[in-house]
């Protein structure tokens, strides 16, 4: 692009797929063509308003016993907002129905029917699993996104792709892993999840994991690496360490990394999630079986 000039015309083709890298991003609102400021119509606002109060007086700032001038007292932090209780009925009837699944495919069914958790009925599709039942890894990621949704497919997008390519880097294919996501349905507009919504579907990733039985976890991102490892520690500090996710019965060696996502809009950690994938090789050659 000639940046002493004008700007070129965008092709179809450029057009389309900023279009759809748009509507990946979840970007469902367009500035307009005409510039606004949006200073002169909070003026005109304030002059249109009716006259408010007078503020109150400030209060005097008391002397505490030393003789010092003692601050006010500190904001109150608002504690977490509890989930609510039919959201905490909802996550312990999916602890009843994940306990009671004896086979993945069973599980799978039981998913399709659940309906406590509300992302089902705005998500076009059950997004499962994909990739090989048998391997020894399994990925865990966070939600499905739009292309994942319309196919019913976990990572088939763009992070999808570069996933792909990350697993090839180190000898792995679709036909040596199995994936999945903590959650199973996409979140509208492809949102944050809420609390209450992972608490929800938190039963059912743990269930799929035992019935896979891996012998060793690679998740995929923070959200999926706090969920997992019950922390609050961010990813940049958890990706390459050696961990263990309890799960069930067993605790099975995990390995955080960042999220192909997170890499299309940071290329340059990709150096960092190289460094996990040659860990998770270095794993997997010393531990054959």
């Amino acid at each position: 692009m000639n940046r002493s000039g004008p700007p070129s015309e965008m092709t179809p083709e450029d057009a389309a797929a900023l279009l759809a890298f748009y509507v990946e991003a979840g970007v469902t609102d367009a500035l307009g063509d005409e510039p606004v400021n949006r200073y002169a119509l909070a003026d005109e606002a304030a002059r249109a308003a009716p006259a408010s109060r007078e503020p109150d007086a400030p209060r005097a700032i008391r002397a505490d016993p030393r003789g010092d001038m003692a601050p006010p007292p500190a904001a109150r932090v608002a504690a977490p907002a509890a989930i609510p209780l039919e959201d905490s009925q909802a996550a312990e009837s999916a602890r009843i129905v994940a306990a009671r699944c004896k086979t993945l495919d069973e599980l799978r069914q039981a998913l399709a029917v659940f309906e406590g958790c509300p992302l089902r009925y705005t998500a076009k599709n059950l997004v499962f699993a994909d990739g090989n039942p048998e391997a020894r890894i399994m990925l865990v990621g966070e939600a499905p996104g739009r292309d994942e949704d319309l196919q019913g497919l976990p990572f088939v997008g763009r992070s999808g792709q570069l996933l792909d390519r990350m697993l090839a880097a180190i000898g792995l294919d679709r036909t040596s892993v199995y994936i999945a996501n903590t959650l199973p349905w996409r979140p509208p507009g492809n949102r944050t999840p809420t609390p209450a919504e992972h608490a929800i579907c938190m039963p059912f990733i743990e269930r799929h994991i035992e019935l896979m039985a891996p012998k060793v976890l690679l998740l995929l991102g923070g959200v999926s690496a706090k969920q997992l490892l019950h922390t609050d520690t961010g990813i940049m500090r958890l990706r390459g360490k050696w961990t263990a996710a309890r799960i069930g019965e067993r605790d099975i060696p995990a390995l955080p990394t960042l999220h192909p996502a997170y890499l299309l809009r940071q290329p340059a950690q990709k150096r960092l999630a190289w460094r996990d994938l040659m860990a998770l090789r270095a794993w997997l050659d010393t531990n054959p079986d």
